[in-house]
């Protein structure tokens, strides 16, 4: 099974760090693989103390399901994956600002990001995606 190596998570961090100062928000971004455990993360000065775990959580939601977070919203609110977020401590959030990467048409990982509204979450792991040279599709 295909994962994010170290190099192209710091590439994804990197492009994503470039998109939050251009957008001027303060946030912190999560790469994970597969999985959802961590690959790496940054939390950009001022950023929310909740942000790093956040950022994870979105990332770790995406991955599990090889979805953009944003389309796991609905889902939230049945009872058996308000049981599952229960189950992850709180590890597991299914809202938008995540998106998968995928790597020879199989899930890789996901990058997700906190701190802004949930469209600037999104996009600034888009651009972290985008920045490494990865796809968010199959």
């Amino acid at each position: 099974m295909p994962t994010i190596n170290l190099a192209e998570a710091e590439q994804i961090i990197a492009g994503s760090k470039a998109k939050i100062f251009e957008m001027g928000v303060k946030m912190s971004v999560s790469v994970t693989d597969s999985r959802g455990d961590l690959i790496a993360m940054i939390k950009t000065d001022g950023a929310s103390w909740r942000t790093p775990t956040i950022s994870r959580g979105k990332a770790i939601a995406s991955a599990t399901f090889g979805a953009p977070s944003v389309d796991l919203e609905e889902r939230s609110r049945s009872p058996v994956f308000s049981a599952f977020t229960v189950m992850q401590e709180g590890n597991f959030i299914m809202s938008q600002g995540a998106l998968p990467v995928f790597k020879e048409g199989e899930i890789a990982g996901a990058v997700g990001a906190s701190g802004g509204n949930s469209k600037e979450d999104e996009d600034v792991a888009r651009a972290g995606i985008v920045a490494a040279g990865l796809s968010m599709t199959a």
